[in-house]
């Protein structure tokens, strides 16, 4: 038991460690990319509502006749 509590600590240190060393974006930075994700996220979106209203449009158009 107490080998898992001495691995558990060392593992928090080291994420600790690893966490000091990050590059993390500034205010701008930040703001661009978080603009970049949902757009994307928007976009794809749109893409995949058109895709399926049209996909949808062709099964319910051949089901009927």
């Amino acid at each position: 038991m107490a080998g898992i509590v001495q691995k558990t600590g060392r593992f928090f240190s080291n994420v600790g460690k690893e966490l000091k060393r990050v590059s993390w974006p500034n205010r701008k930075e930040l703001t661009r990319y978080t603009i970049t994700v949902l757009t994307t996220v928007l976009f794809i979106v749109l893409f995949f509502t058109v895709i399926d209203l049209g996909l949808s449009w062709v099964i319910e158009t051949f089901l009927e006749n």
